[in-house]
């Protein structure tokens, strides 16, 4: 079986808007003038700095409430779990786990699987490069799903204003949530997949 060679190793580079392969050396891009680089700069480091904001943000956004509805005066606070028991209790179980998926797995887990590309990496660790690859594009495809949530408490917010029956607000724990889907989105793309091609190359050399 022949050896799998990177463009890198080739000399060459792909430029990140358009993804032409240039020779690296040319700094630019010559089809749509981008500079070029042959990887993401500290991409490990920047992700994991990342991942570990993220870490943090997610305590308050489970912790606080996410939504804090007033009806006659009395406020009722409600976090992301506790609103999913709600939705149980009240008999809407697809809804309460399509939140508990988008708004509690989907985020962990894709902190998780980022965690564990930069560790394996950051150790060198061999391992299937291609089952690695497809978990990174997965957490790319379901990190933006995560919103829901909030997504959701911004209706409801517009849509009780509009009967005028009680009033709701965003609670703490939304703008914490938020702040969890941007960081992870930008770990995502911070992370550069290609590091994994690297090593394999480096291991068979």
């Amino acid at each position: 079986m022949s050896q799998t060679v990177t463009a890198a190793a080739n000399g060459l580079a792909s430029c990140h808007l358009c993804l032409k392969l240039a020779p690296k050396e040319l700094h630019h891009c010559p089809c749509c003038g981008e500079a070029l680089h042959v990887r993401k700069a500290d991409s490990l480091q920047r992700t994991f700095a990342l991942l570990v904001t993220a870490s943090v943000l997610y305590i308050p956004a489970n912790l606080l409430p996410i939504m804090i509805t007033e009806q006659f005066g009395q406020p009722m606070e409600s976090t992301i779990l506790g609103g999913v028991v709600l939705l149980i209790k009240l008999g809407s179980v697809p809804i309460a786990a399509i939140i508990f998926i988008a708004s509690v797995m989907v985020p962990l887990g894709k902190m998780l699987a980022l965690y564990y590309l930069c560790w394996t990496l950051n150790r060198g660790t061999p391992g299937n490069e291609r089952q690695r690859t497809i978990a990174y594009r997965m957490t790319e495809l379901i990190g933006k799903w995560s919103m829901v949530d909030v997504f959701v408490v911004s209706i409801l917010v517009a849509l009780i204003h509009l009967t005028g029956l009680l009033v709701i607000m965003p609670g703490g724990a939304a703008m914490a949530f938020a702040g969890v889907v941007i960081v992870t989105i930008i770990a995502a793309e911070s992370f550069d997949p290609r590091i994994m091609w690297d090593q394999r190359e480096a291991q068979h050399e």
